[in-house]
């Protein structure tokens, strides 16, 4: 078969299938048209999932007749104003994404710029473009796509349901909102209510602003701001607490030069400096933005520009863990303000409005109890219907000697109290005015009660000693190796014949952190050594639970990951125990060292290690707000 030349028309649907994958990829090409022409204000209204209809309109700079006729022709641009391909600077410089979108639906675009007498629109219909002709429109511009691969029908086979294509759509705007909090954009789509993200600032505030407007209130208010350089690239951002992470990484945001990036160097950095923080399931919400001088950065790698390739990707790497672990770990301690507000919400009392005066009953207080762990509902339905009668209860206290009745100060019910030996003193000032308070009691033996000078803390004892302890085996690791104790008597440990191979494998890795164990025949092992920190931990369930993991530690892995891991099972064996009483001056000793701790927030499982309320908080729960 002889070779001929393609007609220009399959050439440029040939060359579309590479740009325009689904509708969320146009949506994405013609938003950032609308942001590289300098627009304030942008609309973007899907119909159909975006397969029937897909408009975008801007107030930016607008287009002449001739740059009407010339913008729908293939590689030609306004974005290369020098030729230089290595330093681009916008978000599109190929012209190809009009061309390609009129290849295979019926395009309309529709532009004037500020001060011309009136506008022009031009339409291209499967490839077929039409003169430009005058049209009525205010400044800016307005694409309309509709009939989405009309000329390429086996293209609609593939594509997902209208739902799901809107979905995809919106994901692309939320990702240019977010890297454009200055530009204010208005989404309508069939599939769900109108959205409006309001202009913000371009700086900090801003960038937190809009990730509010669109991950919700909560995202906002459980973010911490990070910045950094290094060897030139910038890091700036919000990232998520550990205790506010999701269940898959939709809801990181990653930039170069304001470029919506999903770049797999960048989400590895993330996940290595959250790796002491979160278990491997969960993933943070953060909004992270790098400036790179465009020459170090190689933004042509893929058609949908969605990846790219550092010049220097060891110092981007470098610069995102450093940044993160630090702006982490300096933070006072705190965990996800959501906590609180959910507690509040939970304990509502039912049928009365926020901030209702008057007391709630008895038996209402009650049953709203149950949402925070009391057992209310079985004292709600206990109550007779009149009301409380204390007079009548079995715990009402006797009258004291010579008194004719009980002074106002008997006559409280006695409920069961917590332990209270933290009464016998009175707080240190001091520790009053700690971020995490002086210590009032102890409950069930596993969770430590401490008074700030506005609220109070609950703090869960093993959490937070498992995250001291895993922090002091990392120095100790970092700095000149962990202390090790001798047991008098080697203690002998069974296992499975395959786990104890797997540890005898390790056992070099597992020494560098203090435990010393060696083969000691099929299906056991020896231990000689622990490390000084868990000399009082139970020898052999920490064996047999390293055992348990040794299957999940990868080779690929640093050394240093692998060692990290060990320490970290090691830390859950050599913390305190839940059901473990406390006198009041080791439970302010705690509080104090895990102030003065590197994430002490949460565990190393990513769980948090306490939660806070407010005075205001607690006034909620008893309706007095």
């Amino acid at each position: 078969m002889s070779i001929r030349r393609l007609p220009p028309v399959l050439i440029d649907r040939i060359a579309a299938g590479e740009v325009v994958e689904r509708p969320a990829a146009v949506v994405k090409e013609l938003v950032e048209n609308a942001l590289d022409a300098g627009a304030r204000q942008i609309e973007v209204v899907i119909s159909g999932g975006g397969r029937r209809r897909i408009r975008v309109s801007d107030d930016g700079g607008g287009m002449g007749p001739d740059d009407l006729a010339l913008c729908v022709e293939r590689h030609a641009t306004s974005k290369l104003p020098d030729e230089d391909l290595l330093a681009i600077s916008t978000l599109g410089f190929r012209g190809e994404a009009l061309p390609s979108i009129g290849a295979v639906a019926r395009l309309a675009i529709a532009s004037r710029p500020a001060g011309a007498a009136h506008a022009f629109e031009i339409r291209v219909d499967g490839g077929v473009v039409q003169a430009p002709r005058p049209a009525a429109l205010g400044a800016g511009t307005r694409v309309e796509v509709e009939d989405l691969f009309f000329a390429t029908p086996a293209r609609l086979k593939f594509l997902k349901s209208d739902r799901a294509e809107a979905a995809a759509a919106i994901d692309v705007v939320r990702r240019l909102a977010l890297a454009r909090p200055e530009v204010g954009f208005t989404l309508v789509s069939e599939e769900q209510r109108p959205l409006t993200w309001p202009a913000r600032g371009a700086d900090a505030e801003g960038h937190a602003a809009r990730l509010a407007d669109v991950l919700g209130a909560e995202a906002g208010r459980n973010v911490v701001a990070v910045e950094g350089e290094r060897e030139g690239v910038h890091l700036s951002g919000l990232a998520g607490l550990p205790t506010f992470s999701k269940a898959n990484s939709l809801s990181q945001f990653l930039f170069v030069n304001a470029r919506p990036v999903r770049d797999k160097l960048l989400m590895g950095a993330v996940r290595a400096a959250y790796a002491d923080l979160l278990p491997s399931d969960r993933f943070p919400v953060l909004a992270l933005f790098l400036d790179v001088d465009p020459r170090e950065v190689d933004v042509n790698v893929h058609p949908a520009k969605t990846e790219v390739r550092f010049r220097d990707g060891g110092n981007v790497r470098a610069l995102i863990v450093r940044t993160l672990s630090q702006a982490l770990a300096a933070r006072v301690p705190r965990t996800a303000a959501t906590i609180a507000d959910r507690l509040v919400a939970l304990a509502r009392v039912p049928g009365r409005e926020e901030g209702a005066a008057g007391p709630a009953s008895l038996a209402g207080m009650a049953a709203a109890s149950a949402g925070v762990g009391f057992r209310g509902a079985a004292l709600a339905r206990a109550l007779p219907a009149g009301g409380y009668d204390w007079q009548a209860s079995p715990s009402r206290p006797a009258a004291l000697p010579g008194f004719a009745e009980e002074p106002a100060a008997e006559r409280a019910v006695a409920l069961p109290s917590a332990d209270a030996r933290a009464d016998a003193v009175p707080p240190a000032e001091a520790d009053l005015d700690s971020p995490l308070g002086a210590a009032r009691a102890q409950l069930h033996e596993t969770y430590i009660l401490a008074q700030t000078r506005d609220g109070l803390v609950l703090v869960d004892q093993h959490a937070a000693h498992e995250r001291l302890v895993y922090e002091k085996l990392k120095a100790a690791l970092a700095r000149d190796g962990v202390a090790r104790q001798g047991l008098l008597i080697p203690a002998v440990v069974e296992l499975d014949p395959a786990e104890a191979g797997r540890l005898a494998e390790r056992a070099a890795d597992i020494a560098a952190l203090g435990l010393v164990l060696e083969p000691f025949g099929p299906g056991a092992v020896l231990v000689r050594e622990v490390p000084a920190l868990l000399a009082r931990a139970d020898v052999t369930r920490l064996v047999r639970d390293l055992a348990e993991h040794a299957a999940e530690w990868d080779d690929a892995l640093p050394l240093e990951r692998r060692l990290l891991h060990v320490a970290a099972t090691m830390a859950c064996h050599g913390s305190v125990r839940a059901g473990r009483r406390l006198k009041v001056e080791e439970m302010n000793a705690l509080l104090r060292e895990m102030e003065a701790t590197p994430n002490a927030g949460e565990c190393n499982h990513g769980r948090p290690t306490f939660v806070t309320l407010s005075l205001k908080d607690v006034e909620k729960l008893f309706a007095r707000r």
